[in-house]
């Protein structure tokens, strides 16, 4: 073996990485928004979590990838330790599938339907039908189908110049001799701990391990403590992820280790101990890759069968392993974590941007109630309840805008656009809800009051302007497409209404009905009204849009709805409640 077998090797390595990551990206995208609908129904007991966890693991071949995402969503607190722990040992079993597919590199045969299953026969296929895919289809999700064959393909051929890189080895006596001191158990646990925290990949240690079987003189019994030890190594990702985390967040990653540390003990020591006993005949025979995938199997599943029973017992060891602390600052509202699975994280953020339009709602209804009464404490409320918005608002901008630089289906980003703008509109309703508590609290100041006329038509703007919220929010929430389309008319209704007050309030001023001192308080309070039901029109916009790609805002702003009968009759229908009658000059 000389420096080029070495290049080679790190070279189909590289190309192993790169198909994984290839296939792990891909897959999420085919899976989309599902895993986070599943994830809520499959978290709620541990059996749920265990089954959830090894689905995700065999979608995405990552089980780091999982765990990382475990310590982020426990540390932004949209799940709970106990709820993890079921979906860490789960992902454990779904990484198993890595080494099942990489097995069919060592099949041997002359039969040719045999040989039809080798990586070697099929790879340059599925290669070329991923590229065609990619090319010529016009579907995502097809493209995205295209890249996992693709990566497949890449991941294959990485294997094979391992293997082909690794054969000069079994000529070499000082290999031979390196083999022979993996006989003894301690060494290969280290072994396959050390490798695969390096290169933080269960599934590249797992393919390098396979591929070295294939130049011959691996053993059972060299092998068994390697693989053994892999899964242990694996943990380093969740041991980086969780720097800078809350307690709670650790703690996950301390199960990871247990778990898999506590496998290791067990199942190694009943083994020794049974070999000790029953001197297995079946550890000195070489051991192939589908053996390699068998075992890897067998001591995932045989550890997740003994530990299950004790989830309990690994929370407790876990909490007192890493204890509560007293200073520790509250959970953050979105952990950058969640970023390994974008579609995940795009409904995270929209279940976030839900909860500030509640605080908004609220704000919006308490300071327009302060017009009518006024309360210092609903006010330091609403004051307090618009620094949560603004942090909202600062938090979800930032993590959309790093989301959006990773490599997205269209979907994905459509709805991370819909997502920036409907913060943008909710924060703005926010801000002209601060404005109303402010003339409240000018008004308190003065002690001045509106006149009577004045007071009605505001609560018909107020009663105009709050359902246009609740209809643009709930068609939001629900992505009404229907709900929404009844916005727009609503807010030509509010402008039209809001015109007649103005001009209503000018013929007071020229009575003597209104002082110039309230005249302006009540004319910021109009607009800030007028801007509230755009900002309204704009979320609904932005609903209809998600619908039907091809309608651009100002083509739907600007066409002639006079020949839009449903728009006519909505409209109608808003202005007879909402009318505003002329004052006579």
């Amino acid at each position: 073996m000389d420096i080029f077998s070495i290049f080679a090797l790190l070279g189909g390595l590289a190309f192993f990485l790169y198909g994984i990551t290839i296939m792990s990206v891909s897959l999420e995208k085919i899976a989309g928004g599902r895993l986070e609908r599943i994830l809520k129904k499959m978290t709620s007991n541990p059996l749920k979590g265990l089954v959830f966890g090894a689905a995700i693991t065999a979608a995405v071949q990552s089980s780091s990838a999982v765990t990382v995402m475990l310590v982020g969503l426990v540390n932004s607190g949209i799940m709970k330790l106990s709820q993890a722990i079921g979906v860490i040992m789960g992902s454990n079993i779904g990484t198993t599938v890595t080494a099942w597919i990489l097995s069919l590199s060592g099949i041997k045969s002359t039969n040719f339907f045999v040989t039809l299953l080798k990586p070697e026969t099929f790879s340059p296929i599925l290669a070329l039908v991923g590229v065609i895919l990619i090319m010529a289809a016009k579907s995502n999700r097809r493209k995205n189908l295209g890249s996992v064959l693709v990566g497949f393909a890449i991941l294959m051929f990485g294997m094979e110049v391992m293997k082909n890189a690794m054969a000069p080895m079994a000529d070499i006596p000082e290999f031979t001799s390196i083999l022979t001191a993996f006989q003894n158990p301690i060494l290969g646990v280290l072994v396959g701990t050390v490798v695969t925290a390096v290169i933080q990949s269960s599934a590249a240690s797992i393919g390098i391990l396979q591929a070295l079987s294939m130049v011959g003189g691996l053993t059972y019994q060299m092998a068994i403590p390697i693989i053994m030890g892999q899964n242990v190594g694996t943990c380093i990702s969740a041991v980086l992820s969780s720097i800078g985390v809350n307690t709670n967040a650790r703690r996950v990653s301390a199960v990871h280790v247990l778990f898999n540390i506590l496998g290791v003990v067990i199942c190694l020591s009943v083994f020794e101990l049974g070999n000790y006993i029953f001197k297995f005949n079946f550890i000195a025979k070489t051991i192939s890759p589908f053996g390699i995938a068998v075992v890897h199997s067998i001591f995932n599943i045989v550890t997740t069968l003994i530990l299950f029973p004790f989830t309990k017992v690994l929370e407790n060891l876990a909490i007192k392993l890493i204890p509560d602390k007293k200073e520790e600052s509250s959970k953050v509202l979105l952990d950058e974590r969640l970023i390994l699975a974008p579609s995940f994280a795009i409904s995270e953020c929209f279940g976030k941007t839900i909860k500030m339009a509640e605080i908004v709602q609220i704000n919006f209804v308490n300071a327009t109630k302060m017009l009518k009464s006024f309360h210092q404490k609903k006010a330091d409320d609403i004051k307090e309840n618009e620094v949560k918005v603004d942090t909202y608002e600062d938090t979800l901008g930032s993590f959309l805008i790093k989301l959006s630089g990773r490599e997205l289906s269209e979907e994905d980003n459509n709805k991370i656009s819909q997502l920036l703008l409907a913060i943008g509109d909710f924060e703005r309703i926010g801000d002209h809800a601060l404005n109303i508590l402010k003339v409240a609290e000018k008004l308190k100041e003065d002690n001045k009051k509106l006149s009577f006329e004045a007071v009605e038509e505001i609560k018909i703007v107020v009663s105009a302007v709050s359902e246009i919220f609740a209809i643009a929010f709930d068609s939001y929430r629900r992505n009404d497409l229907k709900l929404a389309q009844e916005v727009e008319p609503l807010e030509a209704v509010i402008k039209k209404a809001i015109r007649r007050v103005k001009n209503n309030h000018i013929q007071r001023l020229k009575d003597g009905q209104c002082s110039i001192e309230t005249s302006f308080l009540f004319s910021d309070l109009l607009n800030d009204f007028r801007r509230i039901a755009a900002h309204c029109g704009n979320i609904a916009t932005s609903v209809i849009q998600l619908d039907d790609k091809t309608i651009g805002k100002h083509e739907y702003n600007h066409r002639n709805k006079d020949e839009d009968l449903e728009f006519i009759n909505k409209y109608k229908n808003y202005k007879s409640i909402y009318s505003v009658t002329k004052k006579v000059q």
